[in-house]
């Protein structure tokens, strides 16, 4: 399945913005602030109707508390995440678990588990911030979109891959703190994807991966299907 009318902007590092076919605003770890980043989100859209969140660090975290309270977004993330940004004034939080599915009109959006950690670092406070996590989001016309948060490998890519079928995949490719070109490249073949976009790469001289690296390891079919995006860009 094509992107039909959906948009995704590329904020660098795991940042994305999605827009839906009938204009529904979805903002995936919001570190908008990022140094790789010069795009505003109001230069793109005048509203966020939803910000997901896959775990507590804060490059993912990011700027979440600032555009949610200036846009009243529901935000979306497990359950430990969302008791912390309420402390911090925010009230349209949807907490949920790895497992469970949170549908908003003909938008659903699906937690799926990921191998990472997740504290929260407040000021010199060590939260725990719950299950890192990755999400399906399936869109008003099917399309699904599989933004894996920061991951390693992990043997549910399997059942991932059977149930939900992702239409596109955002994966991270940096290494060091995720998986890296060689496990990303193994990943993408068990997905099999129709749209793959790299991420979480380049924003720390840690994490200097080549996405062109990636490419070389996958076979032919999967190698035309990566979209490779500066910090800024739109696909449609």
């Amino acid at each position: 399945m094509l992107l039909k009318g959906h948009k995704i902007v590329y904020f660098g590092h795991s940042a994305f913005l999605v827009i839906s076919q009938k204009g529904k605003t979805i903002l995936i770890d919001p570190w908008l602030s990022n140094p790789v980043n010069k795009r505003t989100i109001d230069s793109v859209v005048n509203e966020v109707d939803f910000i997901l969140i896959t775990h507590g660090h804060g490059d993912h975290i990011g700027d979440a508390v600032d555009i949610g309270k200036k846009y009243n977004s529901e935000i979306i993330s497990t359950f430990e995440i969302t008791n912390y940004l309420g402390s911090k004034g925010l009230s349209r939080l949807s907490g949920m678990n790895i497992g469970g599915t949170l549908r908003r009109e003909e938008i659903s959006f699906t937690m799926v588990e990921a191998s990472h950690s997740s504290t929260i670092y407040d000021g010199d406070k060590a939260i725990p911030g719950g299950n890192p996590c990755g999400f399906i989001i399936t869109l008003e016309d099917g399309l699904k979109i599989y933004h894996m948060g920061d991951t390693g490998l992990f043997g549910g890519l399997n059942y991932i891959a059977e149930l939900y079928k992702p239409d596109v995949v955002m994966i991270p490719i940096g290494g060091h703190y995720t998986m890296g070109v060689v496990e990303a490249s193994y990943a993408l073949k068990i997905l099999n994807p129709s749209i793959i976009i790299p991420m979480h790469y380049k924003t720390f001289p840690v994490i200097d991966a080549d996405p062109e690296k990636l490419k070389e390891l996958l076979p032919s079919e999967l190698k035309e299907r990566v979209k490779v995006l500066k910090p800024g860009d739109l696909l449609e």
